[in-house]
């Protein structure tokens, strides 16, 4: 998954902090009852007395491992039942003192071993949300809400397929795009009159990649050139990090949306080109849906541009009717 260092050490913070906060929880509460049940700190000095003793012995006498092991199970067993009886006597749950985890299975640490806990993936899925500039529509435009209903049976003359049945062939492209991301490298290029799903089914790519714990970033084209306007000349007005620039060509997916509808310059195709060219390099996945035509890319941006489209994007041609404007007359 790409992250920044700095957001990645945000996120271990975060599960830090909570571990501490746990441990102060927990210290309190022994302070506490061992100040009311003294017999209690006794008994945990005698565990931790009795655990490192018994280890010295095993080191010392490693063939009776066994027997050592087994008679030290038998006193913590021992002491352990009589700590619950106080610990009940007084009202509390017997494991009242033990360490207090928010996940137990890797301890509030973030990681079994050396893999990732669920926990920390769980994090970083909900940073990555929050950061996609998509965490508030994904809930009503995804996979599962897609319709072809709106899309028309009968036939295109020029591809003699229906909008529906291409419709349905995009759909599906998505889909596999989304459920074998980054098993296989792969760049879409949705392209259309507007109005036809072109960016529900980004909002749906989107929301598949992020839940798989993938970093995905979408953006329209407007804000994109902005934002890189905004670093490149109005950075001091605008606190625009390098960090927020390396997001953009490293996420694991990067979506723009409406390309074509841009301000076109020398900056604007300059900028394009160097993000393309660099995630193409990188092997990072663009998704990009454009109201342009194939023929008018030639005439909206350079050679340079139009030629890594052509050979590293599959391109998923619209046609029908606009979506929205059914919708308005319904």
């Amino acid at each position: 998954m790409s992250l920044t260092k700095k957001h990645f050490k945000h996120i271990l913070d975060k599960i830090k902090q909570r571990h501490l906060k746990n441990q102060r929880i927990q210290t309190e509460r022994k302070e506490s009852l061992y100040k009311a049940y003294p017999s209690l700190h006794d008994i945990d000095n005698t565990i931790a007395s009795e655990t490192k003793s018994i280890t010295l012995n095993i080191i010392n006498n490693p063939a009776d491992k066994n027997l050592l092991i087994k008679n030290l199970q038998q006193k913590l067993n021992d002491l352990s039942r009589r700590k619950a009886s106080i610990l009940k006597t007084a009202g509390y749950d017997s494991d009242y003192l033990k360490p207090i985890y928010d996940c137990k299975i890797c301890k509030d640490t973030g990681f079994i071993q050396d893999r990732r806990c669920t926990c920390l993936t769980r994090e970083l899925i909900q940073h990555a949300y929050s950061h996609s500039n998509l965490d508030a529509i994904l809930d009503a435009e995804n996979f599962d809400t897609f319709s072809l209903d709106f899309y028309d049976l009968e036939k295109d003359e020029q591809s003699s397929q229906s909008p529906r049945e291409i419709a349905k062939q995009n759909y599906q492209i998505c889909y596999d795009f989304s459920n074998d991301f980054n098993k296989t490298y792969q760049n879409l290029i949705l392209h259309g009159q507007a109005g036809l799903g072109k960016t529900f089914l980004c909002h749906s790519i989107a929301k598949e990649v992020l839940d798989k714990g993938y970093t995905v970033v979408y953006l329209t084209a407007f804000n994109l050139f902005r934002l890189l306007e905004n670093y490149r000349f109005h950075n001091a007005e605008n606190q625009i990090t390098m960090d927020d620039i390396d997001t953009i060509y490293k996420c694991d997916l990067l979506i723009i949306d409406d390309l074509g509808t841009e301000m076109n310059n020398t900056f604007t195709t300059s900028e394009l080109f160097n993000l393309i060219n660099s995630r193409l390099i990188d092997k990072k996945s663009i998704v990009i849906s454009t109201n342009l035509s194939p023929s008018e890319w030639v005439k909206h941006y350079s050679d340079r541009i139009v030629s890594r489209i052509y050979g590293n994007y599959l391109s998923l041609g619209f046609i029908g009717t606009d979506i929205r404007l059914q919708n308005f007359f319904k």
